[in-house]
């Protein structure tokens, strides 16, 4: 039997936690649409776009975390876990990630029933958030958990819309933003935890490492084509001099 060389030996656990980390380059801050909000050059109509499409995504993690739960066999680890649900669906006093989501929709100029509706929702961000609420229902927990290390990356996006929108876009109510300053604390304690579990499962091979990275781009595929959609949905697109996506419904019967 052949000696195992270096690059079939598991990375150390800071080397694994060093190429999950990196995996941030692709991260859908710096997709198109999300570098022209950060430059203040989206239009009032274009910002509302993508929060309202945005809920859909919102209203489902509260369903991909239950799916966690339901598969993950560890009472220890639920009982960590469960605090994701309540963090959305809000819990007695406190107002849930949903809820703040639909203030953020009013502060941009939308109704509620403009966000909760979903009137407003693309096919291409529904076909996407459905797939990622599917693959936490079918796969082991475990890597449900490490899917969800996109929190790694967030409270730096959520800092930026903090920061910048009062300015960029101050006809935004800035009541509204309680979303992301809520994110802010949530995320960092969120990365905690799944990083943990990711490291520790993970950590057992080489290859076990590497499919834990193709899980991560897994969603962060997840999150890119969700923006796709929304600046396909919210951009001037002709095709054969008619605005795509925005053609009035043809019925055929």
């Amino acid at each position: 039997m052949n000696a195992m060389t270096n690059k079939d030996l598991p990375w150390t656990r800071e080397e694994f936690e060093d190429k999950l980390r990196e995996k941030g380059k692709g991260y859908h801050i710096y997709h198109p649409i999300h570098v022209m909000m950060y430059e203040g050059k989206m239009t009032k109509e274009q910002l509302q776009c993508w929060v309202a499409n945005r809920f859909y995504y919102q209203i489902a993690i509260p369903l991909k975390d239950a799916a966690i739960l339901s598969n993950c066999p560890d009472k220890e680890v639920r009982k960590e876990w469960i605090v994701r649900i309540t963090d959305h669906d809000g819990d007695g006093d406190n107002v849930g990630g949903i809820e703040a989501w639909i203030q953020l929709g009013q502060a941009v100029g939308l109704s509620r029933e403009d966000v909760t509706s979903l009137k407003f929702l693309s096919p291409g961000v529904k076909f996407a958030v459905d797939a990622y609420v599917n693959f936490a229902r079918q796969r082991p927990w475990q890597e449900s958990v490490c899917s969800s290390l996109t929190e790694l990356f967030a409270p730096h996006i959520h800092q930026q819309r903090i920061s910048s929108w009062p300015s960029m876009y101050p006809w935004i109510n800035e009541d509204g933003l309680v979303y992301f300053k809520k994110r802010l604390t949530e995320a960092r304690r969120d990365v905690e935890q799944g990083l943990s579990v990711t490291l520790d499962y993970f950590s057992t091979s080489r290859e076990m490492q590497l499919k834990a990275l193709d899980i991560l781009q897994f969603k962060l595929d997840v999150l890119w084509v969700m923006a796709d959609a929304i600046m396909l949905a919210c951009t001037d697109v002709k095709v054969e001099g008619k605005d795509y996506l925005r053609q009035p419904v043809i019925n055929f019967n």
